[in-house]
Protein backbone atom coordinates (compact mmCIF):
# COMPACT_ATOMS: atom_id res chain seq x y z
CA UNK A 1 0.00 0.00 0.00
CA UNK A 2 1.26 3.41 -0.79
CA UNK A 3 0.14 6.75 0.75
CA UNK A 4 -0.04 10.29 -0.61
CA UNK A 5 0.67 13.14 2.14
CA UNK A 6 0.13 16.41 0.22
CA UNK A 7 1.46 19.02 3.10
CA UNK A 8 -0.64 17.34 5.41
CA UNK A 9 -4.12 16.13 3.71
CA UNK A 10 -5.68 12.69 3.45
CA UNK A 11 -7.81 10.91 5.81
CA UNK A 12 -10.64 8.32 6.11
CA UNK A 13 -13.07 7.88 9.13
CA UNK A 14 -14.62 5.78 10.99
CA UNK A 15 -16.46 5.76 14.73
CA UNK A 16 -16.73 5.13 18.65
CA UNK A 17 -19.79 5.74 21.75
CA UNK A 18 -19.98 8.49 23.96
CA UNK A 19 -19.90 8.94 27.64
CA UNK A 20 -23.59 10.78 29.22
CA UNK A 21 -23.33 14.52 28.70
CA UNK A 22 -26.23 16.72 29.66
CA UNK A 23 -28.03 18.61 27.38
CA UNK A 24 -27.22 22.58 27.61
CA UNK A 25 -29.14 25.04 24.88
CA UNK A 26 -26.52 27.16 22.94
CA UNK A 27 -27.35 30.14 20.51
CA UNK A 28 -26.55 29.93 17.25
CA UNK A 29 -23.02 30.69 16.21
CA UNK A 30 -22.06 33.29 13.98
CA UNK A 31 -18.77 34.48 12.44
CA UNK A 32 -17.20 35.85 15.57
CA UNK A 33 -18.70 35.94 18.79
CA UNK A 34 -21.34 33.22 20.67
CA UNK A 35 -22.82 32.85 23.80
CA UNK A 36 -21.67 29.42 25.66
CA UNK A 37 -23.30 27.55 28.99
CA UNK A 38 -20.45 24.54 29.49
CA UNK A 39 -21.90 21.37 30.45
CA UNK A 40 -21.92 20.50 34.10
CA UNK A 41 -20.15 17.10 33.42
CA UNK A 42 -16.95 19.53 31.95
CA UNK A 43 -16.58 21.23 35.60
CA UNK A 44 -17.22 25.20 34.57
CA UNK A 45 -20.53 27.29 35.57
CA UNK A 46 -21.73 28.99 32.61
CA UNK A 47 -20.80 31.80 31.38
CA UNK A 48 -20.29 34.39 28.52
CA UNK A 49 -16.98 33.57 26.02
CA UNK A 50 -15.67 34.68 22.91
CA UNK A 51 -13.34 34.47 20.45
CA UNK A 52 -10.26 36.88 21.00
CA UNK A 53 -8.63 38.77 18.26
CA UNK A 54 -5.49 39.72 20.40
CA UNK A 55 -3.75 39.49 23.66
CA UNK A 56 -3.95 42.72 24.96
CA UNK A 57 -6.40 45.95 23.92
CA UNK A 58 -5.14 49.05 23.65
CA UNK A 59 -4.13 51.06 26.90
CA UNK A 60 -4.80 48.20 28.37
CA UNK A 61 -2.93 48.01 31.91
CA UNK A 62 -0.66 44.75 32.75
CA UNK A 63 0.50 43.97 36.22
CA UNK A 64 4.16 41.95 36.38
CA UNK A 65 5.43 40.29 39.61
CA UNK A 66 9.18 40.41 40.10
CA UNK A 67 10.67 37.53 41.57
CA UNK A 68 14.10 37.02 41.85
CA UNK A 69 16.23 36.51 38.39
CA UNK A 70 17.59 33.18 39.48
CA UNK A 71 14.74 31.48 41.25
CA UNK A 72 12.93 32.14 37.76
CA UNK A 73 15.31 30.93 35.71
CA UNK A 74 15.41 27.36 37.42
CA UNK A 75 11.66 27.71 37.30
CA UNK A 76 11.36 28.14 33.72
CA UNK A 77 14.41 25.51 32.70
CA UNK A 78 12.50 23.14 34.82
CA UNK A 79 9.23 24.04 33.16
CA UNK A 80 10.63 23.87 29.27
CA UNK A 81 12.39 20.53 29.74
CA UNK A 82 11.33 18.74 26.89
CA UNK A 83 10.76 15.08 27.80
CA UNK A 84 11.45 14.10 23.86
CA UNK A 85 14.76 15.48 23.83
CA UNK A 86 16.40 12.06 24.52
CA UNK A 87 20.02 11.50 24.10
CA UNK A 88 20.77 9.79 20.43
CA UNK A 89 24.39 10.25 20.38
CA UNK A 90 24.71 6.24 20.98
CA UNK A 91 22.38 5.61 18.01
CA UNK A 92 24.58 4.32 14.79
CA UNK A 93 21.89 3.79 12.38
CA UNK A 94 21.29 6.46 9.24
CA UNK A 95 18.56 6.96 6.62
CA UNK A 96 19.87 6.37 3.79
CA UNK A 97 18.48 9.43 1.31
CA UNK A 98 18.96 9.16 -2.52
CA UNK A 99 19.26 11.74 -5.05
CA UNK A 100 16.88 10.46 -7.58
CA UNK A 101 16.00 13.06 -9.11
CA UNK A 102 19.70 14.22 -9.97
CA UNK A 103 20.14 10.51 -10.74
CA UNK A 104 17.02 10.77 -13.79
CA UNK A 105 18.04 13.99 -15.12
CA UNK A 106 21.73 13.84 -14.93
CA UNK A 107 22.00 10.07 -16.54
CA UNK A 108 23.83 9.99 -20.11
CA UNK A 109 21.02 10.58 -23.09
CA UNK A 110 22.95 8.98 -25.41
CA UNK A 111 21.07 5.57 -24.79
CA UNK A 112 18.63 6.57 -22.71
CA UNK A 113 16.42 3.34 -22.51
CA UNK A 114 19.90 0.99 -21.06
CA UNK A 115 20.66 4.08 -18.15
CA UNK A 116 17.07 4.35 -17.19
CA UNK A 117 17.50 0.41 -16.21
CA UNK A 118 20.37 0.81 -14.48
CA UNK A 119 18.73 3.77 -12.42
CA UNK A 120 16.02 1.04 -12.24
CA UNK A 121 18.13 -2.33 -11.04
CA UNK A 122 19.63 0.33 -8.01
CA UNK A 123 16.27 1.40 -6.82
CA UNK A 124 13.58 -1.07 -8.81
CA UNK A 125 11.01 -0.32 -6.04
CA UNK A 126 10.81 3.39 -6.24
CA UNK A 127 11.43 3.34 -9.73
CA UNK A 128 8.32 1.82 -10.42
CA UNK A 129 6.53 3.80 -8.02
CA UNK A 130 7.69 6.80 -9.47
CA UNK A 131 6.76 5.87 -13.49
CA UNK A 132 3.78 3.97 -12.01
CA UNK A 133 2.21 6.30 -9.54
CA UNK A 134 3.75 9.39 -9.44
CA UNK A 135 4.21 10.73 -12.58
CA UNK A 136 1.93 8.04 -14.35
CA UNK A 137 3.56 6.53 -17.71
CA UNK A 138 3.90 3.06 -16.74
CA UNK A 139 6.23 0.86 -16.60
CA UNK A 140 9.64 -0.26 -18.67
CA UNK A 141 8.02 -3.08 -19.88
CA UNK A 142 5.13 -0.81 -21.66
CA UNK A 143 5.55 -0.54 -25.37
CA UNK A 144 4.94 2.95 -25.06
CA UNK A 145 7.45 3.99 -22.15
CA UNK A 146 10.33 5.51 -24.23
CA UNK A 147 8.38 7.66 -25.65
CA UNK A 148 6.47 8.69 -22.36
CA UNK A 149 9.38 9.03 -20.32
CA UNK A 150 11.76 11.02 -23.08
CA UNK A 151 8.94 13.43 -22.76
CA UNK A 152 8.95 13.98 -19.20
CA UNK A 153 12.86 14.53 -19.54
CA UNK A 154 12.24 16.90 -22.62
CA UNK A 155 9.03 18.72 -21.51
CA UNK A 156 10.37 22.60 -21.36
CA UNK A 157 8.04 23.00 -17.92
CA UNK A 158 9.52 19.97 -16.31
CA UNK A 159 13.19 21.62 -17.39
CA UNK A 160 12.58 24.70 -16.02
CA UNK A 161 11.22 23.36 -12.94
CA UNK A 162 14.55 21.29 -12.23
CA UNK A 163 16.63 24.40 -12.91
CA UNK A 164 14.69 25.74 -9.92
CA UNK A 165 15.38 22.81 -8.34
CA UNK A 166 18.84 23.07 -8.33
CA UNK A 167 19.03 26.67 -7.25
CA UNK A 168 16.76 26.28 -4.78
CA UNK A 169 18.15 23.30 -3.22
CA UNK A 170 21.80 23.90 -4.26
CA UNK A 171 22.73 23.13 -0.54
CA UNK A 172 20.53 20.21 0.63
CA UNK A 173 22.86 19.16 3.28
CA UNK A 174 20.86 21.25 6.17
CA UNK A 175 17.71 19.51 5.47
CA UNK A 176 19.45 16.28 5.16
CA UNK A 177 20.62 16.29 8.64
CA UNK A 178 18.06 17.60 9.79
CA UNK A 179 16.13 14.04 8.14
CA UNK A 180 18.69 11.90 9.39
CA UNK A 181 18.59 13.02 12.89
CA UNK A 182 14.36 12.88 12.85
CA UNK A 183 15.39 9.00 12.13
CA UNK A 184 17.51 8.63 14.61
CA UNK A 185 15.07 9.66 17.04
CA UNK A 186 12.14 6.90 15.47
CA UNK A 187 15.02 4.25 15.95
CA UNK A 188 15.52 5.50 19.33
CA UNK A 189 11.98 4.52 19.95
CA UNK A 190 11.46 1.95 17.49
CA UNK A 191 14.66 0.31 17.41
CA UNK A 192 12.95 -2.97 16.38
CA UNK A 193 11.46 -1.44 13.00
CA UNK A 194 13.64 -0.88 10.14
CA UNK A 195 14.47 2.65 8.47
CA UNK A 196 12.64 3.49 5.18
CA UNK A 197 15.19 4.79 2.16
CA UNK A 198 14.34 8.52 1.22
CA UNK A 199 14.39 9.33 -2.23
CA UNK A 200 14.08 13.08 -3.71
CA UNK A 201 12.04 13.89 -7.14
CA UNK A 202 10.68 16.38 -9.50
CA UNK A 203 6.80 14.98 -9.81
CA UNK A 204 5.37 17.57 -12.19
CA UNK A 205 3.67 18.99 -8.91
CA UNK A 206 1.97 15.76 -8.11
CA UNK A 207 2.16 14.39 -4.21
CA UNK A 208 4.29 16.46 -1.95
CA UNK A 209 5.24 13.14 0.24
CA UNK A 210 4.43 9.69 -1.24
CA UNK A 211 5.37 6.80 0.94
CA UNK A 212 5.05 3.11 0.14
CA UNK A 213 6.33 -0.23 2.60
CA UNK A 214 10.00 1.62 3.79
CA UNK A 215 10.02 4.02 1.30
CA UNK A 216 9.79 7.57 1.13
CA UNK A 217 9.85 10.07 -1.70
CA UNK A 218 9.82 14.12 -1.14
CA UNK A 219 8.87 15.81 -4.41
CA UNK A 220 11.57 19.04 -4.28
CA UNK A 221 9.00 20.62 -6.70
CA UNK A 222 6.74 21.36 -4.42
CA UNK A 223 8.93 22.79 -1.72
CA UNK A 224 10.03 26.07 -3.60
CA UNK A 225 9.05 27.92 -1.75
CA UNK A 226 5.85 30.14 -1.36
CA UNK A 227 6.56 32.43 -4.20
CA UNK A 228 7.02 30.40 -6.97
CA UNK A 229 5.67 31.45 -10.06
CA UNK A 230 4.73 27.78 -11.43
CA UNK A 231 2.25 27.59 -7.66
CA UNK A 232 0.41 30.77 -9.21
CA UNK A 233 -0.77 28.97 -12.58
CA UNK A 234 -1.81 25.84 -10.53
CA UNK A 235 -5.47 24.90 -10.52
CA UNK A 236 -5.11 22.72 -7.72
CA UNK A 237 -3.32 24.83 -5.24
CA UNK A 238 -4.74 27.43 -3.84
CA UNK A 239 -3.23 29.53 -2.23
CA UNK A 240 -3.48 28.28 1.78
CA UNK A 241 -1.30 25.37 0.36
CA UNK A 242 1.35 27.66 -1.26
CA UNK A 243 1.75 28.96 2.20
CA UNK A 244 3.44 25.39 3.29
CA UNK A 245 4.94 24.80 0.44
CA UNK A 246 8.87 26.25 1.39
CA UNK A 247 11.86 23.91 1.88
CA UNK A 248 11.74 24.33 5.90
CA UNK A 249 8.65 22.47 5.94
CA UNK A 250 9.96 19.10 4.15
CA UNK A 251 11.47 17.35 7.98
CA UNK A 252 7.79 17.87 9.17
CA UNK A 253 5.94 16.66 6.13
CA UNK A 254 8.46 13.66 6.06
CA UNK A 255 7.59 12.62 9.68
CA UNK A 256 3.75 13.38 9.64
CA UNK A 257 3.85 11.07 6.29
CA UNK A 258 5.57 8.35 7.88
CA UNK A 259 3.64 8.48 10.99
CA UNK A 260 0.16 8.42 8.86
CA UNK A 261 1.52 5.03 6.84
CA UNK A 262 2.95 3.10 10.09
CA UNK A 263 0.39 3.89 12.23
CA UNK A 264 -2.80 4.04 9.70
CA UNK A 265 -6.41 4.75 11.34
CA UNK A 266 -8.63 1.69 13.21
CA UNK A 267 -12.23 0.37 12.46
CA UNK A 268 -12.89 2.12 15.58
CA UNK A 269 -11.41 5.75 14.34
CA UNK A 270 -15.25 6.98 13.24
CA UNK A 271 -16.26 10.14 15.58
CA UNK A 272 -15.00 13.60 14.97
CA UNK A 273 -13.19 13.00 18.80
CA UNK A 274 -11.91 9.67 17.17
CA UNK A 275 -10.34 11.45 14.60
CA UNK A 276 -8.61 14.85 16.08
CA UNK A 277 -7.16 12.54 18.71
CA UNK A 278 -5.89 10.03 15.77
CA UNK A 279 -4.14 13.02 14.44
CA UNK A 280 -2.70 15.04 17.52
CA UNK A 281 -0.93 11.33 18.16
CA UNK A 282 0.52 12.30 14.42
CA UNK A 283 1.80 14.86 15.52
CA UNK A 284 3.11 14.09 18.98
CA UNK A 285 4.80 11.32 16.95
CA UNK A 286 6.23 14.70 14.90
CA UNK A 287 6.90 15.85 18.29
CA UNK A 288 9.12 12.68 19.07
CA UNK A 289 10.81 12.78 16.08
CA UNK A 290 11.66 17.03 15.33
CA UNK A 291 11.56 17.77 19.51
CA UNK A 292 13.55 20.93 18.20
CA UNK A 293 11.14 22.10 15.91
CA UNK A 294 9.13 25.33 16.42
CA UNK A 295 5.32 24.60 16.46
CA UNK A 296 4.64 26.97 13.32
CA UNK A 297 6.52 24.25 11.06
CA UNK A 298 5.25 21.01 12.82
CA UNK A 299 1.40 21.82 11.88
CA UNK A 300 2.02 24.62 9.20
CA UNK A 301 0.83 27.66 10.96
CA UNK A 302 1.52 31.47 11.34
CA UNK A 303 2.86 32.81 14.56
CA UNK A 304 -0.33 34.40 14.60
CA UNK A 305 -2.34 31.54 13.62
CA UNK A 306 -0.96 29.76 16.55
CA UNK A 307 -1.47 31.93 18.40
CA UNK A 308 -5.23 32.96 17.66
CA UNK A 309 -5.09 28.72 18.83
CA UNK A 310 -3.54 29.49 21.98
CA UNK A 311 -5.76 32.29 23.14
CA UNK A 312 -8.85 30.59 21.86
CA UNK A 313 -8.86 26.91 22.93
CA UNK A 314 -11.52 27.02 25.89
CA UNK A 315 -13.98 28.78 22.94
CA UNK A 316 -13.39 26.13 20.20
CA UNK A 317 -13.57 23.02 22.22
CA UNK A 318 -16.57 24.62 24.07
CA UNK A 319 -18.07 25.06 20.64
CA UNK A 320 -17.53 21.40 19.87
CA UNK A 321 -18.68 20.25 23.17
CA UNK A 322 -21.80 22.71 22.99
CA UNK A 323 -22.78 21.81 19.72
CA UNK A 324 -22.19 18.06 19.84
CA UNK A 325 -19.59 18.00 17.66
CA UNK A 326 -17.32 15.16 19.30
CA UNK A 327 -19.32 12.49 18.82
CA UNK A 328 -20.71 13.28 15.11
CA UNK A 329 -19.81 10.50 12.90
CA UNK A 330 -21.28 12.79 9.91
CA UNK A 331 -18.35 12.82 7.17
CA UNK A 332 -18.41 16.42 6.73
CA UNK A 333 -18.52 17.32 10.62
CA UNK A 334 -15.01 15.42 11.02
CA UNK A 335 -13.50 17.23 7.14
CA UNK A 336 -14.75 20.64 8.61
CA UNK A 337 -11.91 20.25 11.52
CA UNK A 338 -9.35 18.47 10.41
CA UNK A 339 -8.74 19.54 6.44
CA UNK A 340 -6.77 22.07 5.09
CA UNK A 341 -8.64 25.17 4.18
CA UNK A 342 -8.31 28.91 4.56
CA UNK A 343 -10.15 28.29 7.79
CA UNK A 344 -11.81 25.76 9.60
CA UNK A 345 -15.58 25.89 9.22
CA UNK A 346 -17.74 26.67 11.71
CA UNK A 347 -14.97 29.37 13.68
CA UNK A 348 -14.39 32.27 12.87
CA UNK A 349 -12.47 33.44 9.82
CA UNK A 350 -8.91 34.33 11.65
CA UNK A 351 -9.27 30.44 12.70
CA UNK A 352 -6.50 28.68 10.83
CA UNK A 353 -7.80 25.19 8.93
CA UNK A 354 -7.35 21.83 10.99
CA UNK A 355 -8.06 23.54 14.27
CA UNK A 356 -9.77 19.95 15.13
CA UNK A 357 -5.98 18.48 14.60
CA UNK A 358 -4.30 21.43 17.12
CA UNK A 359 -7.08 20.34 19.98
CA UNK A 360 -6.46 16.64 19.56
CA UNK A 361 -2.68 17.48 19.78
CA UNK A 362 -2.98 19.10 22.85
CA UNK A 363 -5.12 16.89 24.26
CA UNK A 364 -2.38 13.97 23.67
CA UNK A 365 0.55 16.49 24.66
CA UNK A 366 -1.50 16.56 28.07
CA UNK A 367 -2.40 12.81 27.64
CA UNK A 368 1.65 12.04 27.82
CA UNK A 369 2.08 14.72 30.39
CA UNK A 370 0.19 13.19 32.94
CA UNK A 371 1.45 9.47 32.33
CA UNK A 372 5.26 10.23 31.51
CA UNK A 373 6.12 6.23 31.67
CA UNK A 374 3.68 5.83 28.59
CA UNK A 375 6.40 5.36 25.60
CA UNK A 376 5.54 6.41 22.02
CA UNK A 377 5.12 2.80 20.72
CA UNK A 378 2.37 2.39 23.55
CA UNK A 379 0.67 5.58 22.72
CA UNK A 380 0.51 5.30 18.71
CA UNK A 381 -0.58 2.02 19.47
CA UNK A 382 -3.58 3.22 21.72
CA UNK A 383 -6.91 3.59 19.93
CA UNK A 384 -9.03 3.63 22.84
CA UNK A 385 -9.50 7.55 22.18
CA UNK A 386 -12.17 8.46 25.08
CA UNK A 387 -9.78 6.98 27.21
CA UNK A 388 -6.99 9.03 26.23
CA UNK A 389 -9.79 12.05 26.65
CA UNK A 390 -10.74 11.12 29.98
CA UNK A 391 -7.05 10.28 31.52
CA UNK A 392 -5.75 13.54 30.37
CA UNK A 393 -8.38 15.10 32.30
CA UNK A 394 -8.03 17.72 29.08
CA UNK A 395 -10.01 20.98 29.91
CA UNK A 396 -8.74 24.80 28.78
CA UNK A 397 -9.42 27.44 30.56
Amino acid sequence: MFHFCNNIENRSYRKENMNRMKENHCPSFDSYWYTIAVPTPFGSPPGKRGFIRNSFSAGQRINVLFVPFLMLLLFFSSCNRNPLKVDISDIKAEVEIVRFDQELFHAPMQDTLTELKKLRYRNPDFFDLFTWKIIGIGGMEEEHFPEAINEFLTDTMILNVKSMVETKFSDFRKIEIRIIEAFKYYNYHFPEKELPTIFTMISGFNQSVVTAENIIGISLDKYLGRDCSYYKLLSNVPQYKTANMHPEKIPSDVAYAWGMTEFEEGENTTTVLDHIIHQGKLMYFVDALLPEMHDTLKIGYTTLQLQWCTENEPQMWNYLVEERMLYSNRRMDILRFINDGPYTNGFPLESPSRAGIWIGWQIVRQYMKKFPDITLPELMLNTDYQKILNDSQYYPE
